[in-house]
């Protein structure tokens, strides 16, 4: 089974190599690819770390103006390859060029302020990962790549499930007829639940409570606002009544900090 990093490498060298597609000639491409590959392999140093391959390989930046840079390259020196003819088997370069090299030393101070002013923000200070995020809305290159796009590209399944279950909890509302003996949004909780469980993205104690939050909230809330509401109103009935008017409301509350958490520890994964 391919790691999630080696998977992430295997894509972007891919697009690389399908952006070569007709600009440079099957023997240039074939170097350009395993040269990049390797480059890419000795800047990760071992690694097995999705976030950090995410964001090494935004640092190499657009696979399509990598090519550019390349076919340039080759432009430049087809004289002096034209002069000399190397030795049969001799690799075209020696390694591939330094990524950094073609930032503007402006951009470059900023992205190295930013990312420092980001590491101070992170020590000791809760839910670091979503304001990484928000900030990178504004600036993607505080981030390295990692921000709202780059998890829904990397996690489709993952943005599903979340989005079912904020359907769930959008359906409450309405007072929609039921299926069978099933409230509908209750059907549309369990395929969200399940599509959560069956995601080896989050570990297993964040699905627990991603699917666990709702149904605490529907009847632990349900139990306690209901109680609250009912006061010193006697019978079953009346706290019946109060159970089901508050247990939709919590329901709908514990499904916002289910979705609130899965979606944090998405975006905060290592």
């Amino acid at each position: 089974m391919i790691e999630r990093a080696d998977q992430l490498i295997l894509n972007y060298v891919s697009k690389a190599a399908d952006a070569a597609h007709g600009v440079l000639r099957p023997e240039q491409r074939l170097d350009f690819t395993r040269r990049l590959r390797t480059r890419i392999e000795a800047e990760r140093r071992g690694s097995q770390s999705a976030k950090d391959v995410t964001r090494l390989l935004a640092r190499f930046g657009d696979p399509v103006l990598l090519v550019e840079r390349e076919a340039r390259r080759l432009a430049e020196t087809a004289p002096l390859e034209a002069a000399a003819v190397a030795p049969a088997g001799e690799e075209a370069t020696a390694a591939f060029p330094k990524i950094r090299d073609d930032v503007p030393p402006g951009v470059a101070r900023s992205r190295r302020e930013a990312e420092r002013r980001l590491a101070r923000e992170a020590r000791g200070l809760p839910f670091a990962g979503f304001r990484r995020a928000a900030m990178s809305v504004a600036n993607p290159m505080v981030t390295e790549g990692r921000d709202a796009r780059t998890v829904v590209k990397e996690h489709p399944r993952e943005v599903a499930a979340l989005l079912v279950l904020v359907v769930a909890a959008l359906l409450v509302p309405f007072d929609l007829a039921p299926v069978a003996i099933f409230q509908v949004p209750v059907i549309a909780w369990a395929a969200g639940s399940a599509m959560v469980m069956f995601s080896d993205t989050w570990a297993l104690r964040d699905r627990l409570i991603g699917i666990g939050s709702p149904l605490l909230g529907y009847t632990a809330g349900g139990l306690i606002v209901g109680g609250l509401r009912v006061g010193g109103e006697p019978g079953l009935e009346a706290f019946v009544v109060e159970f089901f008017n508050a247990s939709g409301v919590m329901f709908m509350v514990g499904t916002g900090v289910s979705v609130v958490w899965l979606a944090y520890r998405l975006v905060d994964q290592e």
